[in-house]
């Protein structure tokens, strides 16, 4: 029998019932809340812990100089969004398994509070070792895959079967999706990136289009035809997901809790405790049903 304590977050859209664990989500949408009722905190909050990172990809847009949050302040702020109703932290950077301490920390928030924990990582760093440390401590995890085979080594500079052997290892410790930034380079392989999702267990794929950088100039007008067109024919397996990119203006997109913006993020490049809405984090996605019609 599946055992499910759920957490409450009370907005404008009515009663939200979540739980860490199962995943399990339900929208009372019938439900009027008093304005004075509402959740203060965002409905999730995107943490970059750290900079650093052992990959050097020319399209990411993190900071590049070396900065790392506080354990201690992180684990504060945790114990604050879990009061205010926030249901999720998610982790990225930089590479947060290169964070020192890292799995105690997660461990930490999942023991001091009812928040889901999860982070996005470009898998290379895994070990059986840190999979087991993390083991009850996290509760989704995003991988990122950029093309397949030759197109992902040469992006990456990693060997693609590396990252099939951390996905393996993904598919132990949690429920895990797969993050992919579309480009010139990735998006003539979206099929084989579905497939490869399919194949390897992932609930989902997140198309991530690129963003403009100092060093790219982000996804061209020609490759996002090419992306809509994609995704209004697809039919995966795998779940879709884009990042609010501007393509949920053509795309039979649904929000998850209509109305509310979901998330919020906080990186290492900002005055502690100073907390900024970004438009392409992790948290901030719309689902995609490629079958729907425009």
């Amino acid at each position: 029998m599946l055992s499910v304590t759920c957490k409450i977050r009370l907005s404008a859209s009515g009663v939200h019932l979540f739980d860490r664990v199962s995943g399990i989500n339900v929208l009372l949408d019938e439900v009027a809340v008093p304005v004075e009722q509402f959740s203060r905190a965002p409905r999730y909050l995107s943490v970059a812990l750290t900079n650093a990172c052992d990959l050097r990809c020319s399209y990411c847009y993190a900071p590049k100089h070396a900065a790392s949050l506080d354990r201690e302040r992180v684990l504060q702020w945790a114990v604050e969004l879990d009061a205010a109703g926030c249901l999720g932290l998610g982790f990225g950077g930089g590479e947060p398994t290169t964070y020192r301490q890292f799995p105690q920390l997660c461990a930490d928030i999942t023991q001091a509070t009812s928040l889901a924990v999860t982070f996005t990582t470009h898998g290379h760093r895994l070990t059986p070792a840190l999979i087991d440390s993390l083991r009850g401590a996290v509760h989704f995890v995003r991988i990122s895959v950029d093309g397949v085979g030759a197109t992902y080594e040469r992006l990456r500079g990693r060997p693609f079967p590396a990252l099939v052997q951390a996905a393996g290892l993904l598919r132990s410790l949690a429920p895990f999706g797969i993050n992919a930034v579309i480009n010139a380079d990735t998006v003539g392989e979206l099929d084989l990136l579905a497939e490869f999702a399919d194949a390897a267990g992932a609930s989902e794929l997140l198309l991530l289009p690129e963003q403009p950088t100092k060093a790219t100039p982000g996804i061209s007008d020609s490759d996002a035809e090419r992306l809509v067109q994609w995704v209004t024919t697809a039919t995966t397996e795998v779940r879709l997901a884009i990042s609010r990119s501007g393509f949920e203006a053509v795309l039979p997109t649904a929000e998850a809790i209509p109305g509310e913006s979901p998330s919020t993020r906080t990186c290492t490049s900002m005055p502690p405790a100073c907390y900024a809405p970004t438009p392409t984090r992790p948290w901030e996605y719309l689902s995609v049903n490629p079958s729907s019609k425009l």
